[in-house]
């Protein structure tokens, strides 16, 4: 049987990274449903969540093999782990097994992600990679429009554990159409390093380094808002499982809003134009949120700011960073993607502790002044470092 063509491939390969992402990303929202359900505290999800954030560090080990054993071995290592982690939970529905699935899965995107992204990059000339990457990323904005809203469903239906049991059946659905429709690729590497030396080679070269300064920046300062806005609109605004799902969809339509928005602007206004414009932009909008979320619809029109102008951000970063070292391009983008972990991991115990903190009442702030004001500080650091990394590196495009 013929393999489909590369631009049949991209909308396919979106709609199986959509999973992936559901499976990362609805801890989120339902964050209180999931510690009312094992009977643990917020400060301990937090710190599974920082514990998760900090096992991304390891992604360039595992995206080395995108580089040195092709990128559709990587992506197939990927969907391997994230399935072992949803079969776990299904079979034993506790707090280890919930946490081995947070780590399983943020091992297998970081392998996933990078061979994915790198298997674009060798197929798309950079300046018009923009348009591809963007297309590949809906699968993060998909994930909340409609993934999460049906995680929310099930739960509902049938208690925490439900959604784990579509997980592993529809990673190992995912992994055949990977397995079938990606060519085996030969060894993609052109500089015949072991693999210290080629972490090395990244982590000794100064664009790589301010490449990911802006994922560390940019990813803590969504973190900040990202970890809380569950709680914050439970607390708030009384929402309950329907309406954090609802509420996910509102995020995931900005987010497809911001890709689309990359679609259009991004290649043509440039990449590290487009970075400054977002970070701006996502600056703004931060300033705003605690402002209009006066009631639940504010709440939802601020968070559609936010969320639009980071991914617009976030998704004109990424083809920036397959272009830094194109000879190591999966492991560069798994570096860049580790930043984006260290990011969340930096950002998740301080969005908890700048939520939990009181201060902010005594100047009859909202309340979460504290955590807009990190975001904003975060974003600051990063409209730094894109500056170095252009004076270090011209980039056309």
């Amino acid at each position: 049987m013929n393999k489909p063509s590369f631009h049949v491939q991209v909308p396919i390969l979106t709609v199986t990274r959509t999973l992936i992402n559901t499976m990362y990303r609805m801890v989120y929202p339902f964050l209180g449903v999931f510690r009312d359900g094992l009977g643990v505290s917020l400060p301990a999800l937090s710190l599974a969540l920082t514990l998760r954030s900090l096992l991304g560090a390891l992604g360039p080990f595992l995206a080395s093999i995108g580089d040195s054993r092709g990128r559709k071995t990587g992506m197939l290592v990927g969907w391997s782990l994230m399935v072992l982690g949803a079969v776990l939970v299904a079979i034993w529905p506790t707090y280890p097994a919930f946490i081995a699935a947070l780590l399983l899965t943020v091992l297998g995107k970081y392998s996933h992600d990078p061979s994915l992204l790198a298997y674009l990059g060798d197929r798309t000339p950079y300046r018009r990679r923009g348009l591809i990457v963007a297309i590949s990323e809906m699968g993060w904005s998909l994930s909340f429009i409609i993934g999460v809203p049906l995680v929310g469903l099930l739960i509902a239906r049938s208690g925490w554990p439900a959604p784990f049991r579509w997980f592993a059946i529809l990673g190992i659905a995912a992994m055949g159409i990977v397995a079938w429709m990606i060519p085996e690729d030969p060894v993609v590497r052109r500089n015949g390093l072991p693999l210290w030396e080629n972490l090395k080679s990244v982590l000794t070269y100064t664009p790589a380094i301010a490449g990911m300064l802006i994922g560390v920046f940019i990813s803590a300062s969504n973190e900040v808002v990202n970890t809380i806005f569950g709680v914050w609109m439970e607390d708030a605004f009384g929402l309950k499982i329907a309406a954090l799902g609802m509420a996910s969809a509102v995020i995931g339509i900005s987010e497809l809003s911001g890709e689309l928005c990359v679609v259009s602007f991004t290649d043509r206004l440039g990449k590290a134009r487009a970075i400054g414009l977002g970070l701006v932009l996502n600056s703004l909008s931060a300033i705003l949120l605690p402002f209009v979320a006066q009631n639940t619809w504010g709440a939802f029109f601020g968070l559609f700011l936010f969320y639009i102008t980071f991914e617009f951000t976030l998704v004109s970063v990424i083809p920036m960073m397959t272009e830094i070292m194109p000879n190591n391009r999966a492991t560069m983008t798994a570096f860049s993607a580790a930043s984006h972990s260290l990011g969340r991991a930096i950002g998740a115990p301080i969005a908890t502790l700048l939520y939990s903190c009181t201060w902010y009442k005594a100047f009859s702030l909202p309340g979460i002044s504290g955590n807009v004001l990190a975001a904003i500080l975060f974003n600051i650091c990063a409209l730094f470092a894109t500056k170095f990394l252009l004076s270090k590196l011209n980039l056309q495009g």
